[in-house]
């Protein structure tokens, strides 16, 4: 008898796993049907499929549960496993979680639903309006060309503000470097020998670039005449 209660009560488990994976997959499909950019007016053959499945396999897995605790009362071997205890506890719980996750569903896609339709209905009655009233629909354009036109001009301000702070961010840097420079040449003109050394230093270069010309120019000769 205990062999039997096993295997029913294993066989039952893998039923009951079985239908809370289906249920996780068909909750990603229902849960599609709350998209803005899909969402019917009204609730398509889909839909109506998807939750009346859902339905379905939660009446099956509460048919389940039922049979499992009934298995787990009726067998003293079972009752006395407090793994299988807990086994039960833990379907409960998901196929509790699982109603409760169905009834948020529904909600989203009813609220969803009536948002896409009231602002269907809105974006109507404009047309509506506009194609029953030229003159206020030829306004509104002007209006929105005006927005646009502002717009325009705030980014330009924006834009031009920016090089401006830019420019005079430059004149700032500029006149720092300036006052820097000023100061290492004070600096140097009150050092002793400073000025001397600095004269010696740009002999030197104007010496070493005569030199170098000459020889350029020596070579320029040298091949001229040789060539």
């Amino acid at each position: 008898m205990s062999t039997q209660a096993g295997t029913g009560w294993a066989q039952l488990r893998q039923q009951a796993r079985s239908l809370e994976t289906q249920t996780e997959a068909l909750f990603h499909t229902y849960s599609q049907f709350s998209t803005p950019s899909t969402i019917s007016p009204t609730p398509t053959d889909e839909e109506k499929r998807t939750e009346a499945q859902l339905e379905d396999i939660l009446e099956r897995r509460e048919t389940l549960t039922s049979r499992l605790s009934l298995l787990l009362s009726s067998s003293a071997d079972l009752t006395a496993s407090a793994l299988k205890q807990n086994n039960l506890s833990r379907h409960r719980e998901i196929l509790l979680d699982h109603r409760r996750e169905l009834a948020r569903l529904r909600t989203s896609i009813a609220g969803a639903r009536e948002r896409a339709n009231l602002l269907s209905t809105v974006r109507s009655d404009i047309s509506a309006y506009r194609s029953a009233n030229p003159e206020a629909a030829e306004a509104d354009y002007m209006l929105d060309e005006r927005r646009r036109i502002d717009n325009s001009h705030s980014i330009a301000d924006s834009v031009l503000s920016q090089a401006y702070a830019v420019n005079e961010n430059f004149g700032v840097q500029r006149e720092t470097l300036a006052s820097i420079n000023r100061r290492i040449v004070g600096v140097a003109s009150q050092v002793p020998g400073i000025n001397g050394l600095m004269a010696r230093i740009g002999a030197k270069k104007r010496r070493d670039g005569i030199i170098l010309g000459g020889f350029i120019a020596l070579c320029f000769l040298v091949l001229f005449f040789w060539g």
